[in-house]
């Protein structure tokens, strides 16, 4: 259920690299409660894009408001906006020498100043969410690739996120795993939180997207409704990606 009120809102963002030019006058609202997936070519902008939301990135110009937070390079409310957005990455990112519950509590712990016994209680709930309490007491190391994603999705919400990033979450799996997170995903969205994905996953994208965005050669080309991306796109370029993608 999405509601009219912009949780995300970008207005004419640059972001370069040097003379490079990432980002070109990127505009785009993302309302409370909305699913949206960032697609396109290779090197087209959509993780640096994706990163410049919780300011793992610092764009150039333009307006990036978050949850009522404007986001600038040196913001000090940059920290407390970080808790409210959850990102899961390509790569796991867990900590090797701690235990999947270790991992799901130290950030609740030590960032929310939540107690261990609550933060495990927390963990262990979200462990049963991406389907695999059982793994709480084995160490990363343990896991397949999706079971350490899943984890990764897990330690997000063990934050009590309001927004969830991910970052083409199942780039770096086996085709065989490849499912097992997208599923975790497709619960998700259903719980009707606001997630912003990027990916090249097609089925998925259909499945859960409420607005789907195409970027290429750091530009935003297109942002129309799933069956109108799908269907009928608006622009060339859009429907050469869609043939080359679907094809595979």
């Amino acid at each position: 259920m999405t509601t009219e009120t912009p949780i995300i809102s970008v207005e004419h963002l640059d972001k370069f690299y040097g003379t490079f030019h990432a980002l070109k006058d990127i505009n785009i609202s993302v309302n409370q409660g909305e699913r949206v997936v960032i697609c396109g070519p290779s090197g087209s902008g959509k993780s640096t894009l994706i990163r410049c939301f919780n300011g793992l990135e610092n764009h150039n110009s333009g307006k990036l408001v978050i949850d009522g937070i404007e986001v600038f390079e040196g913001s000090k409310e940059m920290r407390n906006l970080r808790q409210e957005l959850g990102m899961v990455f390509q790569q796991f990112n867990l900590f090797p020498h701690l235990t999947v519950l270790e991992n799901l509590t130290i950030g609740p712990m030590k960032v929310r100043k939540i107690s261990k016994s609550a933060a495990e209680e927390t963990a262990r709930m979200y462990l049963e969410r991406v389907h695999i309490p059982e793994q709480a007491d084995k160490y990363p190391a343990q896991l397949s690739g999706g079971q350490q994603q899943r984890v990764a999705i897990a330690r997000s919400l063990c934050m009590e996120s309001k927004i969830m990033l991910f970052d083409e979450p199942t780039s770096a799996l086996d085709p065989e795993m490849i499912n097992e997170v997208l599923d975790v995903m497709v619960e998700l969205a259903d719980t009707g939180m606001t997630m912003v994905c990027v990916t090249h996953e097609m089925g998925f994208a259909r499945k859960v997207a409420d607005t789907m965005v195409f970027m290429e050669a750091g530009s935003i080309v297109e942002v129309s409704p799933p069956e109108t991306f799908f269907t009928n796109p608006k622009s060339e370029r859009c429907r050469m990606f869609l043939d080359q993608i679907l094809e595979h």
